[in-house]
């Protein structure tokens, strides 16, 4: 149940992403043609008012899809009819008009063009194949020359578009962290037994609800127990303790667990809530502490120290569904950590990353003209290979976690 329930935030992060994306285009006028969680091909897909909103088979984000990302040019339009080419040579004589009119940006010309086209392609005997791809060529060009396509909008309009999904995943964090903190975060130690763990040490001297009043018969502060434990270095330890209102004293001999010496219980947390404002003021504090965290970690990931700080979809689930187990307040606080972290890897200057993305669109911006195709996915092939090596990176050290290595 706890997966599933981590599964579920994940996704649910991705679906806000995504949904950051889709409506600020529908905001500033450039309609989306499809909105999935997760990446295509579809496994369910359904069209409400013109867009085909669907659930992709690849759980590695989401997609948005934008008209018109590149600018059209008369190569790509020839290599996508290749093949339809091959086994209807008469339509290039259709392709053609098309092909000179995009490579001069008469656009007009290019959309009637593409009309002709596509009655041509229907009355064609293709394979199946081939009239995907002749469709699939269609449908992007027709996208790419639109009064809606991105790459005609002016640059604030790209950048707001782009940068609304990460932007939309760091006011969640913020947030959620704001909710956490008005729910109530741990300010103390109680110096009451919240649980004992079975056999421990602890199990055959206390219970929870006991309240430990000296420790080796001194008294002391809550957060001083656990450092005398510890300081015991494997010694008896003597525990007074209050039980329904009287005091008894017990004896054991803590065991070392994981390098530390432990008798085996928890204490008990006393939890501090704040009001809207405080508690929206605390997360906004705490957000920006994680996002120079995060930072430092991405830099240290580049010299080789911080790649143990990776971690795969697989360990965000792992690692959600523990926390659950732990308490829903401290679950709310992971997932405001994991909509942060989706925010800033998204920001990288990387495509196809959203980054990357605001990155190309301010240098076409400062260069006058759209960046050739071939450029944007040049560098998409380069941003892809770090993302999968950051994937690969993340997955062992899940794997080797979930084997204790």
């Amino acid at each position: 149940m706890n997966v599933a329930v981590a599964i579920g935030g994940l996704a649910f992060l991705i679906l806000i992403h995504e949904a950051g994306h889709f409506f600020t285009a529908v905001a500033v006028n450039m309609r989306p043609r499809r909105f999935y969680i997760f990446f295509p091909p579809a496994i369910v897909k359904w069209r409400r008012k013109g867009i085909e909103y669907g659930i992709g088979a690849i759980p590695l984000g989401g997609y948005v899809k934008i008209p018109g990302m590149h600018k059209p040019a008369g190569a790509d339009l020839e290599a996508q009819f290749g093949r339809a080419i091959d086994e209807a040579p008469w339509l290039a004589a259709h392709i053609e008009p098309v092909k000179r009119a995009l490579d001069e940006e008469r656009l007009d010309d290019a959309r009637a063009g593409l009309a002709d086209l596509r009655a041509a392609v229907e009355r064609s005997d293709l394979s199946e194949a081939a009239r995907k791809a002749a469709d699939r060529g269609l449908t992007d060009t027709e996208d790419g020359v639109s009064a809606d396509a991105y790459w005609r909008a002016p640059v604030w309009k790209r950048v707001t578009v782009i940068a609304a999904g990460p932007l939309t995943n760091l006011v969640f964090a913020v947030v959620l962290l704001a909710v956490v903190f008005m729910l109530g975060v741990p300010s103390q130690v109680d110096r009451t037994i919240a649980t004992v763990d079975a056999g421990t040490p602890a199990a055959t001297i206390v219970r929870p609800g006991d309240t430990i009043v000296a420790v080796n018969g001194q008294p002391v502060a809550p957060d001083e127990i656990s450092q005398k434990i510890r300081a015991s270095k494997g010694e008896p330890v003597t525990l007074t303790v209050r039980r329904d209102g009287r005091e008894l004293t017990v004896e054991a001999r803590p065991r070392l667990t994981d390098g530390t010496y432990r008798l085996g219980f928890a204490l008990g947390v006393i939890y501090q809530s704040y009001g809207p404002w405080a508690a929206t003021k605390l997360a906004g504090e705490r957000t920006w502490e994680a996002t120079s965290a995060i930072g430092s970690s991405l830099g240290r990931i580049v010299t080789g120290e911080g790649r143990k700080d990776v971690a795969s979809p697989v360990g965000i689930v792992q690692a959600s569904s523990q926390t659950l187990e732990v308490g829903f307040r401290e679950y709310l606080g992971i997932l405001a950590l994991i909509s942060l972290s989706l925010a800033l890897l998204n920001l990288l200057p990387l495509l196809p990353l959203d980054g990357g993305h605001i990155a190309f669109s301010i240098a076409e911006g400062i260069r006058g003209r759209a960046i050739p195709r071939e450029a944007y996915e040049r560098a998409s092939a380069i941003g892809i290979l770090v993302v999968l090596f950051l994937f690969f990176i993340g997955l062992t050290n899940d794997v080797n976690r979930i084997r204790g290595g």
